[in-house]
């Protein structure tokens, strides 16, 4: 049986998941979605979808979709519905869980990883945070859920765009690149976002590009020249956004780039020491690596502690051969990262 995709559906309370989700379920694209509420005694989706009154924790809907409400472990959750899946008694095609307004995606994303039972049923596809572009400033400000929903987005969907200003806009969407530059943002409305944007984006697997907003990456090397005197947030005349930095949130993104090849054991030991130490600060992370002593790309990436790698594709003949590699974390100490990797290079 081919694995099961699932996608994780994150974001503050009025950032509109329901109404995302009762459009991704109501809509006759034909695939049958199983969608678990991980509630943790939270109000919980509109009635009208889940009839939370009765004891039957699964509930089938009429297009062949299928709720399900957990109160207790997502593991045990995940597990059930595979082995209703295998035995027949269930027919769907993906899941999409839906963490609480406050949750912590992390742990969650954790589930697919660290259990092999889990792992052999489902492929983790992406996270998707939803955010509400009225209410993201304060909320962004006031609590710290909000801005690691930020940086563990595979993908962002700004909602009600329509209630506030385009400057306003472009300040969230500058907000949000400097703590999360892997994750594209798009403006949707009412919860009209099509399918192909929400399923299948393959935020997890392992493959040869490494997506970071353009943008940042040009401001990065606008500013490279002071890269070691910590002066990274007084931009210079030159920067066009003057509304910069009003907000030096905790969730930060650098990046790490060099031409040189790496040493595989040193950067092996790097990697695990600062893994170890800051791994519950560091929400993702993902590198493209030119390493010594292989033809092929080397591409990692991570989730908190947990950390995987994979041969890629060989670097084409003539391609530049250079390493990048995004990190996205709490009050991670970019210098120790950053002069850290520089001695692992060969």
């Amino acid at each position: 049986m081919s694995l099961i995709p699932a996608t994780i559906l994150t974001g503050f309370l009025g950032s509109g998941k329901t109404t995302l989700l009762k459009r991704v379920l109501g809509e006759a694209h034909g695939q049958k979605i199983a969608v678990i509420e991980n509630e943790f005694g939270e109000e919980n989706i509109d009635n009208d979808i889940l009839v939370s009154e009765t004891k039957e924790q699964i509930v089938q809907m009429s297009n062949g979709c299928i709720c399900c409400t957990i109160r207790e472990d997502l593991r045990a959750t995940l597990q059930l519905l595979a082995a209703k899946k295998r035995k027949g008694m269930l027919d769907f095609d993906r899941i999409v869980i839906e963490t609480t307004g406050l949750a912590d995606p992390g742990p969650v994303a954790q589930t697919f990883f660290m259990d092999d039972e889990i792992a052999e049923s489902y492929l983790l596809d992406s996270i998707l945070t939803l955010v509400d572009a009225k209410h993201a400033d304060k909320q962004l400000d006031e609590r710290q859920e909000a801005r690691r929903q930020v940086g563990f987005a595979d993908q962002i969907f700004i909602s009600k765009t329509d209630l506030v200003g385009q400057d306003e806009v472009d300040a969230l969407t500058h907000r949000l690149k400097h703590m999360n530059p892997r994750a594209p943002q798009r403006a949707v409305h009412f919860g009209d976002v099509p399918i192909k944007d929400v399923f299948d984006l393959r935020g997890f697997n392992l493959n040869a590009k490494l997506d970071i907003d353009p943008d940042f990456l040009k401001e990065e090397d606008e500013h490279e020249h002071h890269h070691h005197d910590d002066h990274d947030h007084e931009h210079g005349e030159h920067c066009d956004h003057p509304h910069h930095h009003r907000h030096d949130d905790d969730v930060k993104s650098f990046v790490f780039r060099s031409e040189r090849a790496f040493d595989p054991m040193k950067l092996e030991d790097f990697l695990g020491a600062i893994v170890n130490i800051y791994g519950p600060r560091m929400l993702r992370y993902k590198g493209v690596l030119h390493m010594k002593g292989t033809e092929r790309k080397v591409i990692f990436q991570g989730v908190h502690q947990l950390m995987g790698s994979d041969l890629g594709p060989k670097w084409a003949e003539g391609e530049m051969r250079q390493s990048k590699m995004v990190f996205i974390g709490i009050e991670l100490p970019k210098d120790i990262f950053l002069q850290g990797l520089e001695q692992c290079l060969v």
